[in-house]
């Protein structure tokens, strides 16, 4: 301890998260002396001496840390707890996601700036009732692009918000077609607020670890505003400069757009999604038939593609209603015979297609099984090692011999009545949460009689 204060032995001791914890003594004058917090990134040590409350409970000398300052300025911006209430990923994805939004909101800079010269704006000829006419049907398509976009799907949010902003800083080149042009690009924005709302969404529930979603996405806020705050600071002195060069004014945009794209790339990277959806499950899956092994988070997350179209060639449907299936009796006691899953999955082999109904008691792990079925059912047609009794039944899927699909599915279910078993337990201690899915499953459910005692997941 500081100061060489002859002290006692270690009186009693206080902990932060998971951090190291700090003790505390009895200094010879009575007072206590506690070792002050070592924090991990600054190297800060040193003790401290608080005196005794009194009765009132107003003592002398509070406890706290030589740190109080920056401890207030973190606490603004991060997460309380932070790190051990965040995923490991966290720090890294973050600053790369700052980077992404400083650039962007340069580039967004430069954007406004052109659309105002296309509106008129120091224009004396302009007209103020032409130049609001073109904003609201600007808007308005970007209203309409919004509600469509939030029924389909996406997420090529940054890329497209990148296009967007490249058309407005073009539109003043092209006077004739600059209502239709910002319209375009307006569309291509609300598009891109939908994909990157639900996407950092997701990532919000990834990164909070003690039911702080709140408090993840708000310092998430804080963050996002401080950044874009350095961005129209940046923005005031750079804009006199690219005024009335259009050639400079597209030069730094395809600068900071490298850079917005660059860090966009780093920070998806950075991230390690513990949850399987299609892509991650097919990854993990295929190292398994190959190898035996279970690929844990972190290289699944670094092998997966950024791009969608790299998935299996097997289109899978999970969660089908059960009457688009079936059309008779004998149907569906070919999709109940010889196993007692609560699901039933049809195998379409002419078009590699493979649909699955869910039982009313269907959880979790029942749903990675049927979609690790069907997964399996689409190894049968490629190439690449298998273990043996798939070897076998892929053989005769390669060669044509004729064999119902529905009795191709029957003996998968025996094959993954001793393979799923194991690859689960390889998930579970790989690091995997399978409790929970990113797998896109419709909300149809079903139930069947003609099963025998089903089992449930």
């Amino acid at each position: 301890m500081a100061d060489g204060a002859s002290l006692e032995a270690r009186l009693c001791s206080e902990q932060y998260g998971s951090g190291a914890a700090r003790g505390c003594c009895a200094a010879v004058d009575g007072s206590l002396q506690w070792e002050a917090w070592g924090w991990r990134w600054w190297g800060f040590s040193g003790a401290f001496t608080a005196k005794p409350e009194g009765p009132d409970g107003g003592g002398e000398g509070a406890p706290a840390t030589a740190s109080a300052p920056l401890s207030r300025l973190l606490a603004l911006f991060l997460p309380q707890g932070f790190p051990d209430s965040v995923s490991p990923d966290y720090l890294p994805y973050q600053l790369w996601d700052s980077v992404q939004a400083f650039a962007s909101s340069l580039s967004g800079s430069l954007a406004t700036h052109a659309v105002l010269l296309g509106l008129g704006v120091g224009d004396a000829k302009a007209s103020v009732s032409a130049a609001t006419a073109t904003w609201l049907v600007k808007d308005s398509t970007g209203m309409l692009g919004r509600i469509i976009f939030a029924w389909w799907k996406g997420l090529f949010a940054d890329i497209l918000n990148d296009v967007a902003m490249f058309l407005e800083i073009m539109a003043p080149v092209y006077p004739i077609c600059f209502t239709m042009i910002v319209c375009i690009s307006n569309l291509a924005k609300c598009i891109v607020s939908v994909a990157g709302g639900a996407t950092r969404a997701a990532l919000t529930m990834h990164q909070a670890r003690r039911n702080n979603m709140a408090d993840v996405s708000a310092k998430d806020s804080s963050q996002e505003t401080l950044v874009n705050l350095a961005g129209l600071l940046v923005s005031l002195l750079m804009l006199p400069l690219v005024s009335g060069c259009p050639s400079f004014s597209l030069g730094c945009f395809f600068l900071f757009t490298a850079l917005h794209i660059y860090a966009n790339y780093r920070a998806v990277r950075a991230l390690v999604i513990e949850t399987l959806n299609e892509g991650r499950l097919w990854l993990v899956l295929k190292h398994f038939l190959q190898r035996g092994e279970v690929l844990g988070p972190t290289s699944a997350n670094r092998m997966e593609p950024l791009w969608t179209g790299f998935w299996p060639s097997v289109s899978l449907s999970l969660g089908v209603p059960l009457h688009c299936l079936i059309s008779s009796v004998s149907e569906l006691q070919q999709l109940v015979e010889g196993h007692q899953e609560p699901y039933l999955l049809r195998w379409n082999q002419s078009q590699n297609q493979v649909q699955v109904v869910l039982s009313q008691m269907a959880g979790p792990e029942t749903v990675l099984r049927a979609a690790t079925h069907g997964l399996v059912l689409g190894a049968l047609r490629r190439d690449g090692p298998l273990p043996r009794e798939l070897e076998e039944l892929r053989n005769q899927v390669q060669a044509g011999l004729a064999k119902e699909s529905w009795v191709i599915v029957r003996e998968t279910h025996h094959v993954l009545d001793k393979l799923f078993p194991k690859f689960l337990k390889g998930l579970q201690d790989a690091g995997w949460k399978t409790e929970k899915h990113q797998l896109e499953v419709d909300e149809w459910r079903a139930t069947w009689l003609l099963s025998p005692e089903k089992k449930f997941l």
